[in-house]
């Protein structure tokens, strides 16, 4: 069996979850903002939603389906949220998706985050192509993916249903090329 990844950044550790993860990320997922805000969290968030969610991240991972970690301030280690991968292998192409708890909005996490599972999925799953979408409605999601330098690629109307009402989806995607591009122009500075 695969081992899943931790990745360390400058303020977050990017690591597998654990069971005792849980009750937290029940916590976090469960409040309706959060829930609102994407596609597949429910809300409420019932007991053992969580703990069957993280039970299934190895067996995903290794079957080469989902890249699933936790988001942990690496000074507290305290949960801040998660982030994933969907892996479409055949294509070389995942699609990349992540949630923050409230209390740790607006403060960069999910940017570094995913920065950081970008350059995983580049450089060590060898994906050709990264792509990700958000409810029309949460811009704050596309301000990441356009920090990540992911190229707007355009609006499907009434893509989801969420919550009885129709949702408009906003996606974008980066290409390995541009973001080794991106990497070597950082270098240059």
């Amino acid at each position: 069996m695969k081992k899943l990844p931790t990745i360390e950044l400058e303020r977050l550790i990017l690591r597998p979850f654990e069971l005792s993860d849980a009750k937290m990320v029940q916590q976090l997922a469960g409040d309706k903002d959060i829930a609102k805000t994407t596609q597949n969290i429910p809300h409420p968030y019932k007991d053992g939603m969580a703990e069957g969610w993280i039970e299934n991240h190895e067996e995903e991972y290794d079957k080469d389906q989902t890249l699933t970690l936790a988001i942990t301030d690496k000074g507290e280690g305290h949960l801040v949220g998660a982030i994933g991968i969907s892996l479409n292998n055949k294509n070389e192409n995942g699609e990349i998706g992540y949630w923050i708890g409230k209390k740790y909005w607006n403060k960069g996490y999910c940017t570094e985050a995913a920065k950081g599972m970008m350059e995983f999925a580049f450089k060590e799953i060898k994906l050709n192509c990264l792509h990700a979408r958000h409810l029309k409605r949460n811009p704050a999601s596309g301000k990441v993916m356009k920090k990540l330098g992911m190229t707007y690629e355009g609006t499907l109307r009434h893509r989801v249903k969420k919550w009885g009402g129709f949702e408009d989806t906003v996606h974008y995607s980066i290409l390995k090329d541009e973001y080794l591009g991106m990497c070597s122009q950082e270098d240059l500075i």
